[in-house]
């Protein structure tokens, strides 16, 4: 297909093994790296030509640069993982014993078995789905028909000329072509790459420091990541912290459903009543379910969720340490300087710095206007590069090819400056440009360029000046940056950073984000406070931190003893490390607060896994920051971190309204079926309807709670602790008055059914199913506010649950009239329905003045969940006593 690869008997597993094994003596052997970019058809400084067809034949003789993941668990795996409840296999016993007296109780639990079995599987494939598009959705630098751009993961072919800084992970396997002081880390340590003694990489190692260039040689599967994936097993079922409790939760009701139930069968012998320890199936679904949709809608509203715990855990975050650029800035940034006064040479001297120590790209392109530049890189080396280009005219092309680049340092967050060391050709001196922030940079020079080009020793009251310019710039939210030189008589590997001569200062402005202000108030509303830290000076991040409202201006009005008292709570942390940001994080955590972070760059790694959430960006985030965080913001705007917050408590409030309506008919058909079980020897709801409950009503009640949006009330309250109990006061209120409404007004169906009612006991059986399936439809309603009275607010919003409601009337219809047989019930009249239904009705006004009793202020948060419990079933054994 590459007829150049014939000719130099290069064929892909050659290239593939080269690298692998780092074999330098077969790269000689064939020639080089030059030869192999010529047996790739690869232009090393202009890349492949990218068109369609060329990437065709590449990745048909080559493969494509995807990875294909072990296969995930089997619908099978699921149906055994059903019968792994201890509850299930007692019920699935029963219905086989049952067999004797009839299919049906069989058929019911082979049906519930696999309709659990297919919601747990259909479950798996949307987080499989949605966890695949955090891998799809990575940017790569490559050169394509001599042009630098980005592209996705995914399109990546060898022969490729992929560019590298810090911060990314390499895509493929490849061999270096050029760069400077380029370190990638492999496994616990750190390995330099360069032309002459390792100039291999592998795919998955992470860039630590310099920056570069290199060849792609193998991509997918063919690479060293590749074959890591391929013995790696994929799994989606993550247990979070909250379907941990839930699982808790659930065990503890199982055996309170199984010592009542037992102690009923024990006095009746009925193996139908087994059914009731089903009920707590569906709790672990609710959460699965939630978290799923939740992530769902976060993709809409520009957040990836990588691991399903950061959903629930950000909803508790009490505190957000921020970055400043690009995501309380818009990152657009625009260079301001003023050179018309500046002397040729200066001018030589500044150009000299801006062309060769930045890590942008240009790319000249003719158009119907003329002439245009195209730059690449980030928002920062951009703006810097395009103030010379647009307003001095600089000819980068033309600069870097009268000078040979000798060393780099590229710039890092610890030193906060980068430097280039070069050599002109002309007259064959070295020098040195430095370039970083303004403050740091200035305290290591000792002269100054004046506008005449002479240099001038810098005194003490020239420092001042420069101080109060480089101030002032930072108060006007000015990110200030300075360029210095300095000649060296010969090259140095370790350059003495003192006596440099300061060439100029660049304020570079990013403004603030539209609507960040309402975005922290919000935050700060809802109890969360906002922290930033930013590498940029005290004035610039004090600038900022007011405009954005982190800093409140009545600061400056307190006295100075309040201004004390106040201090020890730090909002702005400014000239930051990420080892600043990463022991802020660790003190907030062992203070007990619920610490989110946002991050970007490979540095900031260790606070992103040290922080309870870590938020990466999706637009500036280097790979390593995505790789570990638990969230990607995809359009680094803080205010999608809002959005986060109010998703996280919207999703632990509709556990809550689930786990209160499910336990509403927990506790209601277990009671009431022990007793009429103790005092009439019967019970009424049989198996086949229970199993009806647990399938119909649950699982489509789940749907309608748990696929609620969020509401501006969830930011008007606190974080909820993680440690706080998952059932409330307010909880246990609502729905142990609904379920006591609701046995009692079985209880008076069951024994004056017949003689108020005028039926049959056929008949009167089939009312107090259906009037106990349509009171948890109204109950429903109820569950959709914890609090408020008002359970229809927003009603018409939620399409979604009204239209489920409808499906579960239509369904218990059917049940009821048409599998008469199968349900065991009897048709009923309207009179009769309209019993049910007004009977039902109740539910409504009994939940509004329930919810007007107040609770006690102090919560039980003292108690453990299994204390609760054990304290409800104690209660109810003594009442049963």
């Amino acid at each position: 297909v590459l007829h150049s690869l014939a000719k130099t008997d290069i064929d892909p597993k050659t290239l593939i093994e080269i690298v692998k094994q780092k074999n330098l003596d077969l790269l000689q052997q064939f020639g080089g790296t030059g030869a192999v970019a010529t047996a790739l058809q690869t232009d090393i400084h202009g890349g492949i030509d990218g068109s369609e067809e060329d990437r065709a034949r590449r990745q048909g003789l080559f493969g494509s640069n995807t990875y294909k993941k072990p296969p995930t668990e089997s619908f099978f795996s699921f149906v055994v993982d059903t019968f792994k409840s201890f509850t299930v296999l007692i019920l699935f016993v029963c219905a086989i014993l049952s067999l004797a007296f009839g299919l049906n109780l069989f058929i019911a639990v082979s049906i519930y078995i696999s309709v659990s079995a297919s919601s747990k599987y259909m479950q798996n494939k949307k987080f499989e789905k949605l966890l695949s598009k955090v891998s799809n959705s990575i940017q790569v630098d490559v050169v394509r028909n001599k042009r630098r751009q980005q592209i996705l993961l995914s399109n990546v072919v060898v022969g490729d000329v992929i560019c590298l800084k810090i911060g990314d992970q390499v895509p493929a396997d490849g061999i270096f072509l050029d760069g400077h002081s380029l370190q990638i880390q492999e496994s616990d340590h750190n390995v330099e790459v360069n032309s002459s003694q390792n100039p291999f990489l592998l795919s998955g190692t992470k860039v630590v420091d310099g920056y570069g260039r290199m060849l792609a040689t193998a991509v997918g599967m063919n690479t060293t990541w590749g074959q890591i994936m391929r013995q790696t097993s994929y799994n989606t079922s993550e247990w979070t912290l909250l379907k941990a409790r839930v699982r808790k939760l659930t065990s503890l009701v199982d055996l309170i459903g199984l010592a009542i139930t037992f102690s009923g069968l024990l006095m009746i012998l009925d193996l139908n009543a087994v059914v009731n320890l089903i009920i707590p199936e569906g709790l672990p679904l609710a959460v699965t379910v939630t978290i799923a949709y939740s992530m769902k809608r976060l993709m809409i509203d520009h957040a990836m969720v990588r691991k399903l715990s950061a959903c629930e855990t950000m909803g508790s975050a009490t505190v957000i340490c921020t970055d400043k650029t690009g995501t309380l800035t818009l990152n657009q940034m625009k260079g301001a300087a003023d050179h018309s006064n500046i002397a040729p040479k200066v001018v030589e001297l500044i150009q000299q710095g801006f062309a060769l120590n930045t890590t942008a790209g240009f790319y000249k392109r003719t158009s119907g206007s003329g002439l245009e530049i195209e730059l690449s890189g980030s928002s920062i080396e951009k703006a810097i590069l395009s103030w010379p280009i647009l307003g001095m005219s600089m000819d980068m092309e033309q600069i870097r090819q009268s000078c040979v680049i000798l060393q780099v340092e590229a710039f890092n967050s610890h030193r906060k400056q980068s430097r280039v060391m070069m050599r002109k050709k002309a007259d064959n001196t070295v020098h040195v440009h430095w370039k970083g922030a303004a403050e740091i940079i200035l305290a290591m020079c000792s002269s100054y360029y004046d506008a005449s080009g002479n240099v001038k020793h810098l005194e003490v009251g020239a420092r001042e000046r420069f101080e109060q310019i480089i101030q002032g710039m930072a108060a006007g939210s000015l990110q200030c940056l300075a360029f210095a030189h300095k000649q060296v008589p010969v090259p140095e590997e370790e350059l003495n950073e003192e006596n440099l001569i300061l060439l100029g200062l660049l304020g570079i402005k990013d403004p603030c984000r539209p609507g960040l202000k309402k975005a922290v108030e919000d935050c700060q509303y809802a109890g969360v406070n906002i922290k930033m830290i930013t590498g940029d000076n005290i004035f610039t991040a004090k600038a900022i931190a007011t405009q954005c409202g982190i800093l409140k201006p009545e600061f400056r009005n307190y006295t100075e003893e309040e201004k004390m008292e106040k201090v020890e709570k730090i909002y702005v942390m400014a000239r930051a490390s990420p080892d600043d940001k990463l022991a802020m994080v660790k003190c907030l955590k062992l203070k007990g607060h619920v610490v989110a972070v946002t991050g970007n760059g490979i540095k900031d790694a260790p606070a992103l896994e040290e922080a309870n959430v870590g938020l990466s960006m999706g637009i500036q985030g280097t790979a390593v920051a995505k790789e570990s965080s638990d969230i990607i913001i995809l359009d680094d705007n803080f205010a999608t971190a809002v959005t986060l917050l109010n998703w996280g408590r919207c999703v632990y409030v509709n556990i809550q309204k689930f786990i209160q309506f499910h336990l509403t008919i927990s506790v209601s058909s277990v009671l009431f079926n022990f007793l009429a079980a103790v005092l009439v020897g019967k019970n009424p709801l049989t198996a086949v309807q229970l199993l009806w409950m647990n399938l119909i009503v649950l699982t489509l009640g789940a749907l309608a709670l748990v696929t609620e949006q969020p509401t501006k009330e969830l930011m008007e309250k606190p974080p909820v602790r993680l440690t706080e109990p998952l059932i409330t006061n307010v909880m246990w209120r609502n729905l142990l008055a609904q379920a006591f409404y609701q046995i009692a007004v079985l209880l008076t169906l069951l024994f004056k059914g017949e003689s108020v009612l005028g039926v049959n006991e056929n008949v009167k059986d089939t009312m107090i199913f259906n009037t106990f399936v349509l009171c948890q439809v109204f109950n429903e309603f109820n569950a959709r506010k914890l609090e408020k009275k008002n359970v229809f607010k927003g009603i018409h919003k939620n399409k979604s649950f009204l239209g489920i409601i409808g499906i579960t009337i239509v369904l218990q219809v059917v049940m009821v009239e048409i599998l008469k047989k199968f349900a065991d019930t009897e048709g009923l009249n309207w009179i009769q329905w309209g019993s049910c239904i007004g009977i039902a009705a109740i539910s409504w006004p009994i939940g509004w003045f329930v919810k007007c009793i107040p609770v006690p202020a102090k919560s039980l948060s003292y108690l453990s969940n299994e204390a609760q419990f054990l304290i409800i079933s104690l209660l109810i054994s003594k009442q049963l006593a």
